[in-house]
């Protein structure tokens, strides 16, 4: 694989310009910090071409900000931090080569990635080689049991899921629940995690489809969910395809409430449906501009360098987070001069436990693959989003 090595920032150009599964290594460095053999590098594999690219893009910027900050502000106990990015397209199969590469040409002790497909295709390589995969986006409950070397830094579907099944059949009082969801393992996880809640606090599915990934058109299973006659309709698909399968529900007469993950959690949803997402809740698994002053000069961040607030605004907060995780697990490892291995980095991270991060909060990764965080539930109302619920 071909890779540019460039101590620039990230621009617009480079995320798009002829990456495919090549990919591309970025250095990020701060004046007066020492370079080379000091820097201190880390692995993120993301999808910066196909259907996810402006989700993954917007992932990628926010966390070459957290870098730039890290390095200016020291580095790692004066060492620079280092990002060497590489593009999965959301598709497992380059997703491998990306890790492969990162893993046995850069020699990272520590990659990051996301989408919950990607993540189980390459951890056999995290853990055959012994290097910590981080996922932080994938929501499907199977990543808590995907290997040793395979953590989340992300609740999973569990979390949010189980919290919008409980607040649907508790506090909406809706009884009867149908679920569409993609027939991968971003849904099949998720969908499952959905009906075991919603039956559990009293309600019934009384509607369960699954979805071709591929799919462009869900009429049968839409007119099958609507024959059941739900109250409400849980989606539990991807941030492309779900704005779409909403608008085609409407269409089809289906004005029930909806509810879906985090993934649709962003301006894009209401920008493609307009009215139509009035009513559409939400999880988010992170602060907001009303909860967290570092937060609101994040988002005031966004509006004046690009135009807009992020698509996905929870996952670039933790994809910005995430330097700082990997941070605070190298300098604890320099100070005990434990070897930049995966397995020390593993061993290290457990011994840490506990992380306190700037626009995310506090983290605690479990030893059982899992964190503690708590859900916020939001709902579209008059075109914007609005906070109903903090759960956990």
């Amino acid at each position: 694989m071909q890779t540019d090595r460039t101590s620039l920032p990230l621009s617009r150009r480079t995320l798009l310009g002829g990456l495919g599964a090549a990919g591309v290594a970025l250095r990020i460095g701060a004046p007066g910090i020492a370079r080379a053999a000091d820097k201190l590098s880390f692995g993120l594999a993301m999808p910066l071409t196909g259907s996810q690219a402006t989700y993954g893009q917007d992932q990628v910027r926010a966390t070459r900000w957290a870098i730039e900050a890290i390095n200016k502000a020291g580095g790692v106990d004066g060492r620079p931090l280092e990002a060497i990015i590489l593009d999965t397209q959301a598709d497992p199969q380059v997703g491998i080569q990306a890790v492969n590469r990162l893993i046995s040409v850069d020699h990272v002790p520590i990659f990051v990635t996301a989408w919950s497909e990607v993540v189980k295709a390459v951890a056999p390589i995290a853990n055959d080689s012994k290097t910590l995969e981080l996922s932080v986006g994938a929501n499907a409950p199977a990543v808590a049991k995907l290997g040793e070397y395979v953590y989340t830094t992300f609740p999973l579907a569990d979390v949010d899921v189980a919290a919008v099944a409980r607040y649907a059949a508790t506090t909406l009082h809706k009884k009867r629940a149908a679920v569409l969801f993609i027939n991968n393992e971003t849904g099949i996880g998720s969908a499952q995690v959905y009906r075991k809640s919603f039956t559990g606090a009293g309600g019934t599915v009384v509607g369960y489809e699954a979805y071709d990934p591929k799919a462009t058109d869900w009429t049968g299973q839409i007119l099958k969910l609507r024959g059941a006659n739900p109250d409400v309709v849980h989606i539990q698909g991807l941030v492309a395809d779900t704005p779409q399968i909403i608008a085609q529900m409407r269409q089809l007469g289906m004005n029930q409430t909806i509810s879906s993950y985090s993934a649709i959690y962003n301006p894009g949803l209401i920008q493609k449906l307009g009215a139509a997402a009035n009513g559409v809740i939400a999880t988010s698994l992170a602060p907001g501009a009303s909860d967290s002053p570092a937060v609101k000069a994040y988002v005031e961040r966004w509006v004046k360098e690009v135009g807009r607030q992020p698509n996905g605004l929870p996952y670039t907060q933790y994809l910005h987070d995430t330097p700082y995780l990997v941070a605070d697990i190298y300098k604890g490892m320099l100070a005990k001069k434990m070897a930049m291995t995966g397995a020390n980095a593993r061993t290290e991270m457990l011994a840490i436990g506990t992380f306190q991060l700037p626009l995310t909060g506090k983290l605690v990764i479990n030893p059982n693959h899992t964190v503690d965080k708590p859900v916020y539930l939001m709902e579209v109302v008059n075109g914007a989003w609005k906070q109903i619920a903090v759960v956990g």
